[in-house]
């Protein structure tokens, strides 16, 4: 379920937050954008152990923070011309194949030309009015298949169905190396890294539980292909566990801490199948979406199959 960002709130300075920022903070506690926690210190709507204090003020141990939110105007979505495909469509929901290089719906620095933009006109619905009908995300340079409710109704119990694990999510994921294990899972909490919040990690100290399946489709010299299915949905969660094992998924410049290999221009990662009851009776639907052309070729290069069976 995502978490909608506070109206008001307070906190203590935790010990791993002593000397940062007070705006990089609040902007992680409250779950602002840093410009948004900016406007609020600005504003005078948030005060350190009860006195106003300025955005670069650093934090000390223990400081009490205190915030509130001023009244904001009700955003409006409206349509734009998006690239994505359907792959299926009915009363209650759609199940999109989502390009690469498509964000999911607006954020900071992507406020135009996101998928959630592209499904306006195509009766996306429920949920928060940014991002209609989004039942889960991928990342920008994932590609592959994401569900879209079309009502209040379907995308509650869509949502309710995520939280059971009752949808079933796989992956194509080509990874550095020589994975040892030709099958096996991943089971490590996930959250915010300790010092740099922009990114997902294992060093953290507020983990949630998050558990990653594989199995070897695969392998050539210097990568191996692996099938993944997610039995828990974190942000950024197969790159972090790969990478944590010392096998990035290739392609990752964020977390595998290498140049891509040539002719790959984005990470290797393919949402391949979605398997999840329907919210108006229960029956079980089942989507695949083949690799694409970039990811096919590249496959093909390394002397794999270009279309692995998952």
């Amino acid at each position: 379920m995502v978490l909608e960002p506070e109206l008001r709130g307070s906190f203590a300075v935790r010990m791993d937050e002593a000397g940062a920022r007070l705006d990089v903070v609040l902007a992680a506690r409250a779950g602002l954008s840093r410009s948004a926690a900016q406007r609020l210190i600005e504003e005078g709507r948030v005060t350190v152990d009860g006195r106003p204090a300025r955005k670069r003020h650093e934090l000390r141990i223990g400081e009490g923070v205190v915030w509130q939110r001023g009244p904001e105007p009700s955003p409006v979505l409206m349509a734009e011309n998006v690239p994505y495909g359907i792959v299926y469509e009915d009363d209650w929901l759609l199940v999109v194949d989502k390009p690469a290089g498509v964000v999911v719906h607006p954020a900071p620095g992507h406020e135009h030309g996101t998928l959630a933009q592209g499904l306006v006109e195509h009766g996306a619905r429920g949920g928060h009015e940014l991002r209609p009908g989004i039942v889960h995300r991928l990342d920008k340079d994932t590609s592959g298949l994401l569900i879209v409710a079309k009502g209040d109704r379907a995308y509650q119990a869509l949502v309710a169905a995520m939280e059971r694990r009752d949808i079933k999510r796989v992956y194509l994921a080509l990874l550095h190396g020589d994975l040892p294990q030709d099958d096996g899972a991943i089971d490590a909490p996930i959250g915010r890294h300790v010092r740099d919040r922009k990114r997902m990690s294992l060093h953290t100290t507020a983990g949630k539980r998050a558990v990653t399946h594989f199995r070897v489709l695969g392998r050539a010299p210097g990568f191996t292909l692996v099938r993944v299915q997610l039995e828990t949905g974190r942000t950024h969660q197969i790159r972090v566990h790969f990478a944590a094992l010392g096998y990035p998924v290739a392609g990752d410049v964020q977390y595998g801490g290498r140049e891509r290999p040539e002719n790959l221009d984005r990470q290797f990662l393919h949402a391949a199948q979605l398997a999840f009851p329907h919210p108006e009776d229960e029956r079980q639907l089942r989507f695949t979406s083949p690799l694409p052309a970039d990811l096919s070729a590249f496959l093909a290069e390394q002397g794999l199959p270009a279309q692995p069976a998952s």
